[in-house]
């Protein structure tokens, strides 16, 4: 991103050239149309086929899908915002910023709920119909989101607590750290990262593990579901990553400052588009079903009704 928003978080006063700006831009612009053409090409598929939209996986699936793609729309708009206008009204930034808080929040737990859902499939495979229905899939979207809502907005509380109201009539140079800038929210992110990542990788191991030992001693869809559940430990890891993001800023500010600028944006690819390609390759390529009827969309092909 453009750093020369020094002045309000302490970051040294670099801007890129206007070549690197561009290749930058380009970059991240090419790679955000890739990955939402797909994840377009997977909603498409999952909704025009009954045996998507009424199996509880892949309603999940999808539900991951669409809020990736929100995820890497809006977190693209701030990246051009940084170059292209710098500043905004912090009541917009503010927006743009509990949005894609929102989604970030929503992928972890809805890793750890596809995860109990293949265990549930795996191991107790009688009762799975019973307890994996469409209706408690929908309960359980809506209480991830819930839980999210309730991990991001005390940022903005406390925000109107601390702040005058002439202060989101103010501009910043848009981040998280510009717009929810009280010490007390800093602690209270990094109390909620701790839980979410210690309840949710607990959740993954125990799921992997009882599945590996489910696959010795039955078939190979057991083992095909303990690879998908070690890919989910892997997208979570990634995902996990963003909340250790602004240690490695620090970091590189203090021992690389002079590569700031280039380092948010290696940063940026990692942490924020990285973790959102991974969907697709997990089931649009692994599931063979989802593939077939994907690949008819990516080819512009009707698919057979």
């Amino acid at each position: 991103m453009n750093i020369s928003i020094a002045n309000m978080t302490g970051v040294p006063d670099y801007r890129d050239s206007f070549t690197k700006a561009v290749i930058k831009n380009v970059i991240v612009v090419v790679l955000s149309i890739s990955i939402n053409y797909i994840n377009a090409g997977l909603i498409h598929t999952f909704c025009g086929n009954q045996i998507f939209n009424t199996n509880p996986r892949y309603i999940l699936f999808v539900h991951l899908v669409i809020n990736d793609m929100i995820q890497v729309t809006l977190t693209v708009a701030l990246f051009i915002i940084s170059y292209i206008l710098y500043k905004i009204h912090v009541f917009v930034c503010c927006i743009l910023i509990l949005t894609a808080l929102f989604t970030t929040e929503n992928t972890p737990l809805n890793l750890a709920c596809m995860a109990v859902e293949c265990y549930i499939a795996i191991c107790i495979p009688l009762r799975h119909a019973q307890i994996c229905t469409i209706k408690r899939t929908r309960v359980l979207i809506s209480l991830i989101w819930i839980t999210s809502l309730v991990s991001v907005l005390p940022d903005l509380f406390i925000t109107l607590a601390t702040e005058p109201l002439d202060y989101f009539n103010t501009q910043v140079f848009c981040l998280r750290e510009t717009a929810f800038r009280s010490p007390r929210i800093i602690e209270r992110r990094n109390i909620t990262y701790i839980v979410y990542l210690v309840l949710v990788w607990c959740i993954i191991f125990f799921i992997y593990f009882r599945i590996l030992f489910t696959a010795r001693i039955a078939n190979r869809h057991a083992k095909k579901a303990r690879n998908t559940v070690l890919l989910h430990g892997l997208q979570l890891l990634l995902c996990m990553a963003t909340y250790a993001e602004h240690l490695v800023k620090q970091a590189v500010l203090q021992w690389l400052p002079k590569y700031y600028s280039d380092s948010l944006f290696v940063c940026y690819i990692i942490f924020q588009i990285l973790p959102r390609s991974i969907s697709s390759l997990i089931y649009g390529i692994r599931d063979k079903t989802f593939r077939k009827h994907l690949k008819r969309y990516l080819l512009c092909k009707i698919s057979p009704q």
